[in-house]
């Protein structure tokens, strides 16, 4: 021990033999003893499993870590290290003072990587920390016990030094160290590294993107984007245009899913948005569940799932348990933020179809199923298209071919959430066209799965019958559905077809279909009765309408003929006092008689022009079963 100290005290490392690394290289050259490679920074390496410490004093300790063989010497590593100190005086005690001891440490955070870096740091090398071994080191120092009540500036002070003022300030380094934590719990959790990391991602994420440099969001981009972006900015005053708000999303993407969730939660926490945290989530699940419809699937009514979980870069697919990917859907769900359309109802139907094929947890799947009922409305036929649990794999020949259950549920939950805002007035007319659209779509959805020969009845109406009634203001689409099931299914008995038509009103069908169901074979003789009976009703509803126009036209002309009646007294009248004057005045001068005779004449046209009334007939026709609604009213001129 006294030569170690006296070496610490008069040599430096690089005259024990150690040249420093070039460029960030570890240049290997071969030993001078033998044909072993010695690296430059204190290390020879004998194949893959041995490492000597390159000194000319005998080795005294053997340190086994993850099937690597480290030749190491007792004093500089335990004056640094808490915990090999205590293995070798156990050893000592054990086996006596024996030349060499042997420690083995199989559960080291890191592996022989970690070890090899701490152990040149006992040896007085330099080592480089930088974001990417930070962590490594932190964990490793911890197991160690490299603290400062051994040596002031141990590895852990160095490293939690560089955590504290490197890695706190910089987002780039901040999501290195959260990806270098994935392989280092629950050490990293212990010391708290993935929630100060997740943290100060946070922070950054949620900070104005105006007072972000664009500079590292443009070395993500592609070149092209990048060119287009800079000569799109060319021509302004040399300021370069702010990053978009999800600039951050493509970063995080990266992690893994539980350090994905602790990001997100941290987001979610200090305030960020509910679509920006939404559009986080789908990028993130685009990226790590594939769903990609089998080409066999077309034609045939459904679709094939196969789902993946994508490796990072896209590159390789690596096939995981279903444990694994029930636990990324299931995290997924349980991180949507509470805000209405933060994310799509597509998306949210993919991960119930998800969750409904890797059996995930009963209470998240009723989550979604809410989440979906809200944003029904917005979904397509495609969407909801979701297979059974046992299908295509492990069917049996009376399973459907699609969840009609499921989809039934979905439609409940949208009715109850239109109930409880239905006391809002100022909703109703939205709430009625969402209402619509989402019976539209059962309809068609209906006519879909009617022709699955395994799809019993009961879940047929019973899908049918959960639309409420005042959302249909047609049934023509319901009316095919039912059409379509009862031809794929000839041998429904005369009792199942009248329950299967009694969700289908006559009175709210086309011209066009009452003609097609008057005419139907597979329809019961009661539902066609039906039919016929909302024919005629609309046909003397028709010519009701049509006799009350006639009678409002025999009233218009009766009010016309009174008025011409008046005009004509009124004319009478005007002559009879025209007569009365003419006598009461004496006889004018002849100029004075001609003026007088063409002031009144010319006054009488005046008069007669102004109480002349153009009285015009109306002509109405009416054709065989003509809807239109009831005419206005035309209203008289008064002449009085």
């Amino acid at each position: 021990m006294e030569i170690w100290e006296a070496m610490e005290r008069e040599n430096h490392v690089a005259e024990r033999g150690l040249v420093p690394i070039v460029n960030g290289v570890d240049v290997q050259v071969q030993h001078e003893h033998g044909g072993a490679k010695m690296d430059m920074e204190g290390f020879v390496r004998r194949g893959q499993s041995c490492r000597y410490a390159s000194s000319d004093i005998p080795s005294d300790l053997l340190v086994k870590v993850g099937g690597v063989n480290f030749h190491l010497h007792k004093h500089p590593m335990i004056s640094r290290s808490a915990r090999l100190a205590r293995l070798v005086d156990e050893a000592s005690a054990l086996h006596g003072p024996i030349a060499a001891t042997v420690v083995e440490l199989p559960d080291l955070p890191g592996g022989h990587g970690a070890f090899e870096l701490a152990a040149k740091f006992c040896y007085g090398v330099v080592v480089d920390i930088t974001a990417a071994n930070v962590a490594v080191l932190r964990c490793a120092a911890e197991y160690l016990e490299m603290t400062e009540e051994l040596e002031e500036g141990n590895l852990a002070f160095r490293a939690e030094a560089f955590l504290s003022y490197v890695v706190a300030s910089s987002w780039q380094d901040s999501v290195a160290v959260l990806r270098s934590c994935e392989g280092l719990s629950p050490w990293a959790e212990d010391l708290q590294l993935v929630r100060r990391c997740s943290e100060s991602v946070a922070a950054k994420a949620c900070t104005n993107p105006r007072a972000m440099r664009w500079a590292y969001a443009a070395g993500r981009m592609s070149p092209a984007k990048t060119t287009a972006r800079a000569g799109a900015s060319s021509g302004d005053t040399g300021q370069q245009p702010a990053p978009p708000p999800d600039w951050w999303v493509d970063d995080v993407c990266v992690l893994r899913i539980d350090h994905f969730v602790r990001v997100i939660t941290a987001v979610q926490a200090k305030g960020m948005r509910g679509d920006l945290v939404g559009a986080a989530i789908t990028r993130y699940s685009f990226k790590w569940l594939n769903i990609k419809e089998s080409p066999a699937s077309h034609g045939h009514g459904h679709c094939a799932l196969e789902i993946v979980i994508a490796g990072e870069g896209d590159t390789q697919t690596t096939p995981e348990t279903d444990s694994e990917q029930r636990m990324v859907v299931e995290s997924l769900i349980s991180i949507i933020p509470a805000q209405k359309d933060s994310v799509s109802c597509s998306f949210l139907l993919r991960l119930l179809r998800l969750a409904v094929t890797l059996k995930a947890a009963p209470a998240l799947v009723t989550e979604v199923e809410k989440r979906v009922g809200m944003q029904l409305d917005q979904a397509a036929l495609s969407d909801i298209l979701i297979p059974s649990s046992s299908y295509p794999y492990g069917r049996l020949r009376s399973d459907a071919a699609y969840d009609v259950d499921l989809v039934q549920r979905l439609v409940e939950q949208f009715v109850v959430q239109e109930q409880s805002s239905s006391s809002t007035p100022s909703r109703g007319k939205e709430e009625n066209t969402r209402s619509q659209r989402v019976a539209s779509l059962i309809d068609s959805y209906l006519s879909e799965v009617s022709r699955d020969r395994h799809l019993p009845l009961g879940k047929f109406q019973a899908l049918a019958e959960s639309v409420p009634e005042p959302a249909r203001g047609c049934h023509d689409g319901l009316y095919r559905a039912v059409d379509s099931y009862l031809k794929a299914h000839p041998a429904a008995t005369e009792h199942e077809r009248k329950r299967l038509c009694r969700a289908v009103d006559c009175g709210k069908l086309s011209r066009e279909v009452r003609a097609h169901a008057a005419e139907n074979e597979r329809l019961p003789l009661r539902v066609a009765v039906r039919v016929l009976l909302a024919e005629q009703a609309k046909m003397a509803a028709s010519i009701g309408r049509a006799g009350r126009k006639e009678d409002d036209v025999a009233a218009l002309r009766m009010e016309v003929e009174i008025v011409n009646a008046r005009y004509m007294e009124l004319q009478r009248e005007v002559e009879l006092l025209q007569r009365q004057v003419e006598r009461m005045l004496p006889p004018p001068s002849a100029a004075g008689k001609q003026q007088s005779v063409s002031g009144w004449a010319s006054g009488w046209k005046k008069l007669g022009r102004l109480g002349r009334i153009q009285v015009e007939q109306p002509v109405v026709t009416v054709a065989p079963g003509e809807t239109g609604s009831r005419e206005p009213r035309r209203r008289r001129n008064s002449a009085s």
